[in-house]
């Protein structure tokens, strides 16, 4: 056994491990002005992060009478987005060293994203982490998106390991509410730093509250470690 002991990492992807929220930016933006007519702005997309995709396209539904189906609204965004991840995703360095490292000492790692699996799969291929990460699990594919727990005890029940073994990586509000009902502990790291005081933080294992400007691998392994010897 390594000096992580049975820990698990669940890993989210948008805003955690790569910086896609500027892309969903844009093809959202596209997406609302080609199907609603709609002006969509940086700050607008400020209240989805870290909601899953079907999540926001069903509100989007609703709130402003788009007659496509949910399903089209997917294939939609999926479509305009991964035109843009595709040419540039770009990895948090940390983040990058972090999965390496975790990858080397034989951590089960698992995927758990808001965004479709062929999102998340083409992601991963492009920026070369799938050598790393081979267990995903998208919102699509469990009942309730985030901040219900769904997606992240499929990922713990893929990698067979108990929820109160795991550690969650998470950038989001949501997400860090989800690993709590979950049971599992949180590594948060604010995509938005004027979010960290939010109640839902309150409750991580660690906390860097600037975000990715203040996230060291090295930080989060030493938690890994010292929870692991406890």
């Amino acid at each position: 056994m390594t000096i992580f002991g049975r820990t698990s990492v669940v890993l989210d992807l948008d805003g955690t491990l790569v910086d896609s929220e500027p892309n969903y930016y844009e093809a959202s933006r596209a997406l609302l002005a080609d199907r609603a007519g709609r002006e969509y702005t940086w700050a607008d997309n400020e209240q989805y992060v870290g909601v899953s995709s079907v999540e926001t396209l069903a509100q989007w539904k609703a709130e402003y009478g788009i007659e496509a189906s949910a399903a089209e609204l997917l294939a939609d965004l999926d479509r305009r987005y991964l035109a843009l991840a595709r040419a540039s995703t770009p990895v948090y360095p940390e983040m990058r060293k972090l999965v390496e490292r975790l990858h080397e000492a034989g951590v089960p790692m698992a995927v758990a994203s808001g965004s479709s699996r062929a999102a998340i799969e083409a992601i991963l291929a492009g920026t070369g982490l799938d050598a790393q990460l081979t267990t995903l699990v998208s919102a699509e594919e469990v009942p309730r998106g985030k901040p219900a727990p769904d997606v992240f005890l499929a990922a713990a029940a893929l990698l067979g390991a108990d929820p109160a073994d795991c550690v969650v990586f998470e950038d989001a509000a949501p997400g860090a509410e989800a690993a709590r009902a979950a049971g599992m502990r949180c590594v948060a790291i604010p995509y938005i730093p004027a979010h960290a005081t939010h109640e839902a933080f309150a409750h991580a294992d660690l906390l860097f509250p600037g975000g990715h400007a203040e996230f060291t691998a090295q930080a989060a392994l030493e938690l890994l470690a010292s929870q692991a010897q406890a």
